[in-house]
C-alpha cells in the first residue's frame, strides 16, 4: 500500500487511492479569468446540464467487476456525467497505468501526484474483464507516467494485442498521453492496431499553457498529425472542453490547426469543475451553441464527425464512430512539433532573493 495521501480540509484529495503519493492540484485562478465573472462554485447549474442518475443493476455489476478485477475506470476517476448511461449500455473505458498521474491540469478530477508502481499483469485482467463484459468496443485510457521511459506506451501495446486476442471483433479505442512526444512510443502503440488512436488537445492555444501546464498546444496537434503520417487507416480523434474562457475565434483557430493534421473526430463538451483547486467554469454554453459548433466542424472545417454537447466526454458514443466512419489521408502536418520544447510546467521559477536594505544611513 502506499504512502497516505496528501489531505487538506475542503482541498482536493481523493482518498483511497494505492497506486501513489496525492499531491495538491495547485491553485485555481489563472490570468486568463481575470476580469471575468466565473460561475461561483456553489452556483445551480442550468437545467440542460442535469446529469441522469446512476444505478441500475448492470452498472452495480460492472462496479463489482472492475474492483474484483483491480482496475480503474477515467469513468469513476474522472467523475464523469455520463457514467450511468454508458455502463448501463454495457459499455465503459478502462484507464491504465494507475490511478495517479504525474500531471497537474487545471480542469481535470484525476489524481495528481508521484506513482509508486507500475502494474504489468494489468493488460492481462483488463482483456478478461472486457471479455466477461463481452463488448463490443472497448476505450483504453490512462494517467500520464512522465517518470517512465516510454511513458506507458508499452503497456498500452500490450493491452491493445490482449484485448484483440481474445476478442477479435472488438474494436479497440486509445486514448494516449503525448508521451512527451516520444513519436517512437506512439508507434509502438499505433502497431498493435487501434481502430481509433485519441489523443486531446483539451483548450484553444491562449489557455493551454496555463490550464495544461504538462503539455504543449503544437505538441498534441502534431502528434495526432504523425500518427496519420504511420498509419493513415487509423481513425485519428480529439477533444476539447468548452466553458474554460476560451474564445469564438480561438475555437475556431483550433479547428482549423487540428485539421491541418488531418484530425477526423472532434468531441466539444462542458468543462464541470471538480473542485475548489481547479479552475472556475468561466460560462455555461448552450445547446443551441454545442449544435452550432458541430455544424462549423463538420461542415466548413471537415472533421468526418463532431459530438457535440453539454454532457459529451472522449468516448461518449465511440462505438457508432468507430462502425460507421472512415479515416482519411495525412494532413500537412505529419511530423512531431516541440517534443524537445519544456512544458509551462517543466520551466524552473527563477529563485527570489529577498534583498536587504542598508538602513545604517537612515540612524
Amino acid at each position: 500500500m502506499a504512502e497516505t495521501a496528501w489531505k487538506k480540509p475542503g482541498g482536493y484529495a481523493p482518498g483511497e487511492k494505492d497506486s501513489g503519493i496525492v499531491k495538491p492540484k495547485g491553485s485555481s485562478s489563472i490570468r486568463a479569468h481575470d476580469g471575468l465573472d466565473t460561475v461561483p462554485i456553489t452556483g445551480r447549474k442550468p437545467k440542460w446540464m442535469k446529469v441522469p442518475s446512476r444505478g441500475g443493476e448492470q452498472y452495480r455489476r460492472l462496479k463489482r467487476l472492475m474492483r474484483t478485477q483491480e482496475l480503474h475506470t477515467v469513468c469513476e476517476e474522472a467523475d464523469c456525467p455520463n457514467i450511468g448511461e454508458c455502463w448501463e449500455a454495457g459499455t465503459a473505458t478502462f484507464m491504465i497505468l494507475g490511478d495517479v498521474c504525474t500531471r497537474a491540469c487545471k480542469y481535470c478530477a484525476v489524481a495528481h501526484g508521484m506513482p509508486t508502481e507500475l502494474d504489468e499483469d494489468e493488460p492481462r485482467r483488463v482483456a478478461e474483464t472486457v471479455e466477461a463484459m463481452g463488448l463490443e468496443h472497448v476505450v483504453i485510457t490512462s494517467v500520464n507516467r512522465d517518470e517512465l521511459s516510454d511513458g506507458g506506451a508499452g503497456i498500452y501495446a500490450e493491452t491493445i494485442r490482449e484485448v484483440k486476442l481474445r476478442l477479435p471483433d472488438c474494436s479497440v479505442e486509445v486514448l494516449i498521453p503525448d508521451f512527451k512526444g516520444d513519436e517512437g512510443a506512439l508507434k509502438a502503440v499505433m502497431d498493435a492496431g487501434p481502430e481509433i488512436l485519441g489523443h486531446n488537445l483539451e483548450t484553444v492555444e491562449r489557455l493551454h499553457p496555463e490550464v495544461r501546464p504538462g503539455g504543449r498546444y503544437w505538441r498534441s496537434i502534431s502528434y495526432l498529425g504523425a500518427a496519420k503520417r504511420i498509419d493513415a487507416t487509423r481513425l485519428t480523434k480529439t477533444g476539447i472542453i468548452l466553458g474554460m474562457g476560451e474564445r469564438e475565434e480561438e475555437l475556431r483557430q483550433a479547428m482549423e490547426d487540428l485539421r491541418e493534421a488531418a484530425v477526423d473526430i472532434l468531441t466539444l463538451g462542458q468543462y464541470l469543475r471538480p473542485s475548489p483547486q481547479h479552475i472556475p467554469v468561466a460560462r455555461w454554453v448552450t445547446p443551441e451553441e454545442f449544435a452550432h459548433w458541430k455544424r462549423v466542424g463538420e461542415e466548413e472545417y471537415g472533421f468526418r464527425h463532431v459530438e457535440s454537447g453539454a454532457l459529451v466526454r472522449s468516448s461518449y458514443h465511440a462505438k457508432e464512430q468507430a462502425r460507421e466512419l472512415e479515416a482519411g489521408g495525412p494532413g500537412r502536418i505529419q511530423g512531431v512539433l516541440e517534443a524537445d520544447v519544456p512544458a509551462p510546467a517543466e520551466v524552473p521559477v527563477p529563485n527570489l532573493v529577498q534583498i536587504e536594505l542598508d538602513r545604517s544611513r537612515d540612524a
